[in-house]
């Protein structure tokens, strides 16, 4: 059973933390904000997310008879107060599940997306649809680097950082400086109002076993020397490595998650899982790089957030880097075999040339982040596959 432990505030220490140039008290009450929209917030939205703190502050707390409160009495929101996020990214695959999760665990949630064109903004809306009116949550759609992350960061308990412009085969050629641009500078601008924030006990990055390249050992354990075979795992290499770097400098307390290929409802449009089974419904060849005996080690994405979770809050996980796998390693022409008996039907296969920047193998050593997190994998294979699936028809069906 995967243990998340507490869901409220993240055990804090009291006392001064040693860093690289001196010490850094933590703060461990409220502080005082200014007043008035800050710089790089536009229509509102640091007023907005004020006022959402003094409305909840100010909200009456069910208690039992006899006055005395449990925890099945606290009121819904008022993790709202107790834990406060900021997740980048928040309207895509990922980043829309985990502020959905956090937003049913009561927390506070600040969600930043600027909606590019890499894939349709429609969908990312569509992705947010449910959510996007919750009292506890507050949408800002800028650039990750154009916003006032000191101010942002004000009173914000944890990061999880999820934003970044993904896609192997797109950062070759011209498109390369949108990777440059939000996977290590916008990062960088995080980690910079990290490093003299008082209040942040945690952020949690996004990284990817595309780090790794074409491992020699399998299953990969996380310290293997990258070769990233593409321009995307260099930049998000680079991305990791500035963590550490402010982390050791600094104390900014950050944990790194090196996903492994992450799937189920929700995935972008130009990931293999969503392409396939849009290619059953419009009865279309599946498009499969090589010879499709490629293996992939395949991780849904109820595990991917739990494994946020854990590393928000496990104190052990600071300054870390954990892989986050699936469990098993597969051939992909397997998969497609497990997807015709869930859609009902043979399954038409177009072979292509490999394309560049693809590994050939991917395996998660996933020990250390059991050890550390009481990471453990919940969703098979079939069943995250029978989900997605449900996922696309829906999203297609119209």
């Amino acid at each position: 059973i995967f243990i998340l432990g507490n869901t409220g505030t993240p055990e804090q220490g009291t006392g001064n933390r040693e860093q690289g140039t001196g010490n850094r008290k933590q703060g461990t009450g409220n502080r005082e904000q200014e007043t008035g929209n800050t710089e790089g917030l536009g229509n509102g939205e640091h007023r907005r997310i004020r006022e959402h703190t003094e409305t909840i502050k100010s909200s009456p707390l069910p208690l039992q008879r006899g006055g005395k409160m449990s925890s099945s009495d606290i009121h819904p929101i008022l993790n709202y107060v107790m834990t406060k996020s900021i997740v980048t990214g928040a309207a895509g695959f990922i980043g829309s599940h985990l502020v959905e999760t956090l937003l049913n665990q009561g927390q506070q949630v600040i969600g930043v997306d600027e909606f590019n064109d890499y894939y349709s903004p429609e969908l990312k809306r569509k992705n947010i649809a449910s959510f996007q009116n919750h009292p506890a949550f507050t949408l800002i759609e800028k650039d990750i680097q154009v916003l006032d992350w000191q101010t942002l960061l004000e009173e914000v308990d944890i990061v999880y950082h999820q934003a970044a412009q993904a896609g192997v085969r797109a950062s070759w050629g011209q498109g390369f400086r949108a990777y440059t641009e939000r996977n290590i500078n916008a990062t960088q601008i995080i980690l910079e109002a990290a490093k003299d924030s008082k209040h942040l006990k945690r952020l949690v990055l996004a990284s990817t076993s595309s780090i790794y390249g074409d491992a020699e050992t399998l299953p990969t354990h996380e310290g293997i020397c990258p070769q990233p075979v593409s321009p995307y795992g260099i930049t998000k290499l680079a991305a990791e490595r500035l963590c550490g770097l402010y982390h050791k400098n600094f104390g900014v307390p950050y944990v790194s998650l090196r996903y492994f290929t992450v799937y189920g409802p929700r995935q972008r449009p130009d990931m293999a899982f969503h392409k396939f089974f849009k290619a059953v419904i419009e009865d279309q060849p599946i498009p499969i790089y090589g010879d499709g005996k490629q293996t992939r080690d395949f991780t849904f994405i109820s595990d991917a957030v739990a494994a946020n979770l854990a590393a928000a809050t496990v104190p052990e996980a600071v300054g870390e880097i954990l892989n986050i796998g699936g469990g098993s390693r597969v051939v992909l022409a397997d998969v497609l075999d497990t997807m015709a008996e869930i859609v009902g039907q043979p399954i038409k296969r177009n072979h292509i040339e490999k394309a560049m920047g693809d590994a050939r193998h991917t395996a998660a050593d996933v020990s250390k982040a059991r050890n550390i997190l009481g990471y453990l994998p919940q969703v098979s294979l079939r069943e995250g596959l029978f989900q997605e699936w449900q996922f696309i028809q829906s999203l297609y069906s119209c």
